[in-house]
């Protein structure tokens, strides 16, 4: 067993906090992988439209800029705890309607509302993680979140293929509303000063506001974080656009092919979510972060021109891989650069950028997927990626460790 992975389960056996959380996250995020594909199928069945595919993407991803842009500091002022456990309860609230919902608006209305619940209870859970545990642990207690939130990417899409085959979509839904009340029963049995060692004091809302911004401004690797992951962010608009189309219409194989490729994803995004913890031990930040996003652009430029359903799952697999590097290392970065009480409002800043450009990828998605096809989309969405390895690389050379960052904010 690879020394990384036996330091990971032995922080799951001594830490029960995290143990629930973990537990929390792989269950609800099973349900909602799984619930992807249903709306999708759903809103594609009823419309036919990449248009239309691309803003059921849209709202689930937009309100977090709306979140990070106005609520931000709400994060370090409210209980974390209690952020979480509404979200999910929210979440339940939205896909027990699903099933009574018969028109593609009405489902882009419901999504939108999960949407602000996601933008919630995500910079929540990002930022009560370094209380949880040690700080020699945090890389690999992120990194084995991540990879259950990514394990769950690989079995949620092509389960909820196989029961919308041989079912329905509004099954897949209320497996998915059950999923968000396991969930929150889980993360009420972790005690709140685990989640948040300490409240920020106000100085009033937009000042608050103003230092999470401040922040990037006074940090190399916070900027390199917000940049470089800015251009995977839009590189991944194109692809999860486009993907449902490069498997119906370039491979011909319909939803199956979908949920393969999503699959394929995911195995790559659960190994590299579990070496990224390593990765960044055992090599500098600035060699480390720029050489993530390679494999990611390789994995979809193969993808791109591949002539069979199984060389593109093969390619998205590598996709997958680079993409479970980068996105642990970013959100460490975060994590390690920031105090506590100023952790939830940068990570919404960040959050809301990056889910602002991902919608633009969306939106740019439709476009492109209509007028050159889904194959063209992703060779765009490849050389983005080559963007985000060089910006990373451009603006961490000289930059100090996020440890060291760390330390001269907290003094």
């Amino acid at each position: 067993m690879p020394s990384s992975l036996r330091r990971q389960l032995a922080l799951l056996r001594r830490s029960g906090g995290f143990r629930l959380l973990f537990l929390a996250g792989l269950g609800s995020g099973l349900g909602t992988w799984m619930a992807t594909i249903a709306l999708t199928a759903d809103i594609t069945a009823r419309t036919e439209s990449p248009w239309w595919v691309s803003l059921l993407f849209l709202v689930t991803f937009l309100p977090a800029i709306v979140v990070g842009l106005v609520t931000g500091p709400l994060i370090d002022r409210l209980s974390r705890k209690r952020l979480i456990v509404n979200a999910d309860l929210v979440r339940f609230g939205v896909f027990a309607a699903l099933p009574f919902v018969h028109s593609a608006a009405g489902i882009i209305v419901l999504a939108a509302i999960t949407g602000f619940a996601n933008s919630l209870f995500r910079p929540a859970v990002l930022a009560g993680v370094p209380n949880l545990v040690e700080p020699d642990d945090l890389a690999q207690g992120t990194s084995l979140l991540q990879a259950s939130d990514w394990a769950a990417t690989a079995i949620g899409p092509v389960l909820g293929g196989l029961i919308i085959s041989a079912a329905s979509v509004n099954t897949v839904y209320w497996i998915n509303a059950a999923t968000f009340l396991f969930s929150a029963a889980l993360i009420a049995r972790i005690p709140a000063r685990l989640l948040q060692s300490e409240q920020a004091i106000t100085r009033g809302h937009w000042r608050d506001l103003a230092d999470g911004l401040a922040a990037f401004r006074h940090s190399v690797v916070l900027k390199t974080a917000l940049v470089a992951f800015s251009f995977a962010m839009f590189a991944a608009g194109l692809n999860n656009v486009a993907e449902i189309f490069l498997a119906e219409h370039a491979l011909h194989r319909g939803a199956f092919g979908y949920g393969l490729l999503w699959t394929a994803s995911g195995i790559g995004l659960v190994v590299g979510s579990l070496l990224s913890g390593s990765l960044l031990e055992r090599r500098e930040l600035r060699v480390a972060y720029p050489l993530a996003f390679v494999p990611w652009g390789v994995g979809l430029l193969a993808a791109g021109v591949s002539p069979s359903i199984w060389l593109a799952a093969l390619a998205m697999v590598v996709a997958g891989f680079g993409n479970g590097l980068a996105f642990p290392l970013t959100v460490v970065i975060v994590q390690r650069s920031t105090a506590d009480h100023m952790r939830g409002r940068v990570f919404t800043v960040i959050i809301s950028v990056h889910n602002a450009v991902l919608g633009v990828g969306m939106l740019a998605a439709g476009a492109f997927t209509a007028g050159v096809g889904p194959r063209w989309t992703y060779l765009i969405a490849a050389a983005s990626l080559a963007g985000a390895s060089l910006a990373a690389f451009a603006l961490l050379r000289g930059a100090r460790t996020p440890a060291v960052v760390a330390d001269e904010q907290a003094a």
